[in-house]
């Protein structure tokens, strides 16, 4: 996305696209709706930690370790094969996010460099700080072209102004913006998409709109597809209004999905069956 150009405020103008109004407030109303339940009321630590969990496994399953929920719960040790290893790295993100939420607001670009650092759970020298010129992205999942790494610090300086400017753009407008904008970039050497997920679930926290976490976009996301999901960050790379307005349709739907997986635990729940 670029960060110049006319609009003081190009998140809000994003807000402005067709069908974008419509996903926000469809999005508001599956989030009203699991907020609502009468069992938050009395056991929303229990939601918001089956929640984290469910997401971890979600952001896994699109990094290519597609495990079944039962195995992620009950598996100790994550340092096995590289599936393990990732299933272990999104675990940590999804604790480590909640702790972040001050600095955020503050030092983006801090916090994104504490999320590799947590994914990659290592002592290289190209951990927790952008790529330099000429190094390689281990990156399957997604095939776009890869941006220099000058561009990348460019476009990183541009998303921490507009999150530490705030703006007036709807919560699922920045959180569409700030995954979109870190897949496309790719700017550490791995686990872009772990980090990208994370810093979503960071801004639906902190903007308020899901203050609990009880609605992991990364569960939606799993659930929709990795071919959907590459199709919308197309759209996304492509900077046109069609295809900006269709990645934050897409994370819209994420969010309403992981929000419907949320009332199911408390409905359950309230049934005594979990």
């Amino acid at each position: 996305m670029s960060t110049t150009g006319a609009s003081a405020d190009p998140l809000a103008a994003l807000g402005s696209l067709p069908g974008v109004a419509d996903s926000v407030e469809s999005v508001r109303k599956f989030v009203d709706r699991v907020y609502g339940h009468r069992i938050m009321r009395r056991r929303s630590n229990e939601i918001t930690g089956e929640a984290a969990l469910r997401g971890a496994r979600g952001s896994a399953a699109l990094a290519g370790a597609d495990w079944a929920l039962e195995e992620v719960r009950r598996r100790t040790d994550f340092s096995g094969d590289d599936e393990a290893r990732v299933v272990g790295a999104a675990l940590r993100l999804t604790a480590e996010a909640g702790q972040l939420l001050s600095i955020w607001r503050q030092s983006p670009l801090r916090v994104l460099a504490r999320l590799h650092l947590v994914a990659a759970a290592g002592g290289g020298e190209d951990v927790g700080r952008p790529r330099l010129a000429g190094e390689t992205v281990e990156e399957p999942l997604i095939e776009l072209p890869l941006p220099e790494a000058d561009e990348v610090a460019g476009r990183l300086d541009g998303l921490s102004r507009l999150i530490i400017d705030g703006g007036s753009a709807p919560a699922l407008v920045k959180a569409a913006v700030v995954h979109g904008e870190i897949l496309a970039l790719r700017p550490f050497r791995s686990h872009n998409g772990l980090v990208a997920r994370a810093a979503e679930r960071i801004v639906l926290v902190g903007s308020g709109l899901d203050p609990k976490s009880i609605c992991p976009a990364e569960v939606g996301h799993a659930e929709l597809g990795r071919a959907a999901y590459r199709a919308a960050l197309d759209g996304y790379v492509s900077g046109t209004p069609e295809g900006m307005a269709a990645w934050i349709g897409h994370c819209g739907k994420a969010v309403e999905l992981g929000a419907r997986e949320s009332t199911a635990v408390c409905e359950a729940l309230q049934r005594g069956a979990a």
